[in-house]
């Protein structure tokens, strides 16, 4: 019992002065982490810490590991079909603003991204962000016949679906097209020649990601 009102304690403390990930990570509120409870959070830095695994067990008594935690940045594998990436980056000289991706498998990856700020309200993803549409993930072809072929294609793409990373060592986000890995594998390999081999990219300049050529 000692422990865990020195551990409230320890974050409203934390919730009223965090500026790094870790922090604003224990911070966060239970809502929207629904598998780890504040306490597992805070674990994961003492773990890691330790030099130990970052694992625990979550609400579904099922592990989750926190694989890499830095000031701006963190990737957790929530569970065996999930991963969520959090990114800290700058909005103003003052202010910071939190990317969140969370990646679903079910089988093929997906993601959402949503944005924060640092006390964990909600902020309209498209003040941050364009996201990418399907037409985005294709290259422009000059011949009509090969047009023609595409648009054969994508007949077969009945949604898309994209998975997105942020990444450590830069202020930057990838989209990567993963449509074809549901499609029939013949139909697949004749649509992935017509893709952008590097995705979509963006980067994080003036306060929002801004798409770069690739």
């Amino acid at each position: 019992m000692r422990r865990i009102l020195s551990m409230l304690g320890l974050f409203c403390i934390i919730s009223l002065h965090a500026q790094n990930l870790r922090e604003l990570f224990v911070a966060m509120p239970d809502s929207l982490s629904p598998l780890l409870t504040a306490i597992n959070r805070a674990d994961f830095g003492d773990f890691l810490d330790s030099n130990m695994k970052a694992e625990v067990k979550n609400r579904f008594d099922r592990p989750s590991e926190m694989l890499r935690m830095t000031d701006d940045y963190l990737l957790l594998r929530m569970s065996s079909a999930s991963t969520v990436e959090m990114k800290l980056l700058p909005a103003t000289d003052s202010t910071n603003v939190i990317c969140v991706v969370h990646t679903y498998k079910a089988p093929v990856p997906d993601s959402k991204v949503s944005f924060y700020d640092t006390q964990w309200m909600k902020l309209p993803t498209e003040t941050f962000l364009r996201l990418p549409q399907e037409e985005d993930f294709y290259m422009q072809s000059d011949s009509l016949g090969k047009a023609g072929e595409l648009k054969e294609l994508r007949m077969h793409a009945d949604m898309c679906l994209s998975e997105a990373s942020l990444s450590e060592q830069s202020d930057s986000l990838k989209f990567v097209y993963t449509t074809p890995s549901y499609m029939d594998e013949k139909i697949a390999e004749r649509i992935r020649p017509f893709l952008k081999p590097s995705g979509v990219c963006f980067l994080w300049m003036d306060g929002k990601f801004t798409e770069i050529s690739n």
